[in-house]
């Protein structure tokens, strides 16, 4: 007897791959040999989204291919084509780049980044502002990640963030491309990629985006920096001894001023120094 839920496991799992990949390189891969076993083309950019949402249908997905639809009918899209045509590149494949070229291609550009590192090479946390979460929410944050901002937890790992949005960027059939530079062509934008024979250094950009944090590779423009209150970050780490108390912390927890107030004006009073926040990172 033929059982069709037999035949979509290889699917599943390759899918599940993707989502557990531990590296940004990993990441890719993954997905590539999912739209392999699928027999999807990813540079078929008219049909690839409904075909991939077709061929995987897992209900985390689903709710994800669910919240991108109900984006893309808002009227400030114009059906995908408020900037048809428009080419953009990205410089920085982080939360903020992959952010970035979603609302793009969502806009009707054609997007493609370029990223320096192939690893989660930093171990970050970040702080998420309330419209952040209310955004990352709607793109299917909560459905990977059970535990995205429940309570009063308001951090989010690198990593943790950085997989809705590389989701949602793929199955819109963009591109992450390893490379670095770019200069200006006299008529457009043009990335210097390695290796150097890579198609996409052919390509001519109307728009540049840089990505890439406070040490941006962008030469040649103007640079206007926002500083908040200098502060002091201190790093503690502990052997994970792997008791029942350990095990119970969660992967990102803590105390912020904006929540108990009381323990951290008693902290001053007691050594005479300000805090905002406890982290502990698991």
């Amino acid at each position: 007897i033929f059982n069709h839920t037999d035949s979509l496991r290889p699917s599943l799992q390759l899918f599940e791959n993707f989502v557990q990949a531990s590296t940004c390189k990993g990441t890719l891969q993954a997905f590539s040999i999912l739209c392999r076993q699928l027999e999807l083309d990813p540079l078929d950019h008219s049909n690839f989204y409904n075909s991939l949402k077709a061929a995987v249908s897992t209900w985390k997905v689903k709710a994800l291919w669910t919240k991108l639809d109900k984006r893309a009918q808002q009227k400030v899209y114009s059906q995908n084509k408020a900037c048809q045509g428009t080419r953009c590149l990205i410089i920085g494949g982080g939360p903020c780049g992959l952010r970035t070229a979603i609302e793009l291609t969502l806009l009707g550009c054609k997007v493609v980044v370029i990223e320096k590192r192939d690893t989660f090479s930093r171990n970050n946390v970040l702080h998420l502002w309330p419209y952040t979460i209310h955004d990352l929410r709607g793109l299917g944050a909560k459905k990977f990640y059970g535990k995205f901002c429940a309570g009063s937890i308001d951090h989010i790992s690198e990593r943790r963030a950085f997989l809705p949005s590389c989701l949602c960027f793929l199955a819109l059939s963009l591109n992450i491309i390893y490379g670095s530079l770019c200069s200006s062509s006299g008529h457009g934008w043009r990335a210097e990629i390695r290796p150097s024979g890579h198609p996409v250094s052919d390509f001519e950009f109307d728009v540049v985006i840089g990505a890439d944090g406070r040490r941006s590779t962008l030469d040649g423009f103007r640079r206007k920096e926002f500083r908040g209150k200098l502060a002091i970050a201190i790093t503690a780490n502990f052997v994970n001894r792997n008791t029942t108390a350990e095990a119970k912390v969660e992967e990102i927890s803590g105390v912020a001023f904006i929540f108990n107030q009381k323990f951290f004006l008693e902290l001053k009073e007691d050594t005479g120094e300000s805090g905002k926040n406890v982290a502990v990172g698991k």
